[in-house]
């Protein structure tokens, strides 16, 4: 992997800050000129730097306020069960993220649902039909305290 200069690592940390950050204002704010901007910033696109651009949602205001963290536990390990685990848990769109994990529990899942009613649905009709779940513990969030999508580097 290359290695990132001091003003390829400026734009990055700006526009994940702010990924609406015009080419002009990135420049402007680098004491560059626009076009250099622009080349590097499509350059680390192109590169993988930059996977995508989002806007990030409020949950309160979009009506999903309760945030789950589910851990899961597998009954069996061996590579096949772990595969189908993955490719079942991209199919529910209520599961935020998902990470595989070392330790105590296998499985790290971040729900935001409406109500804990859903999250007992959600529960009930959907994650707990996916086969090999030997344990599934859940934790709510009472305060988010930090959120950040933001690197440091």
């Amino acid at each position: 992997m290359e290695k990132l200069d001091e003003t390829d690592l400026k734009i990055l940390r700006i526009l994940q800050h702010d990924s609406k950050k015009t080419t002009k204002e990135i420049a402007a704010t680098l004491h560059l000129s626009s076009s250099p901007v622009y080349e590097r910033i499509r350059r680390l696109e192109k590169k993988g730097y930059i996977k995508k651009n989002v806007a990030l949602l409020d949950k309160k205001l979009i009506g999903k306020p309760i945030t789950a963290i589910c851990m899961v536990s597998l009954r069996y390990h061996n590579e096949g069960f772990i595969d189908k685990f993955d490719q079942q848990i991209k199919e529910l769109e209520e599961v935020q993220e998902c990470y595989h994990m070392a330790g105590k529990v296998d499985f790290f899942l971040k729900i935001n649902l409406e109500s804990l009613d859903a999250y007992h649905e959600f529960i009930r009709s959907k994650l707990s039909k996916i086969d090999n779940i030997g344990v599934l513990e859940s934790y709510f969030v009472l305060k988010e305290i930090l959120h950040t999508t933001a690197f440091c580097f």
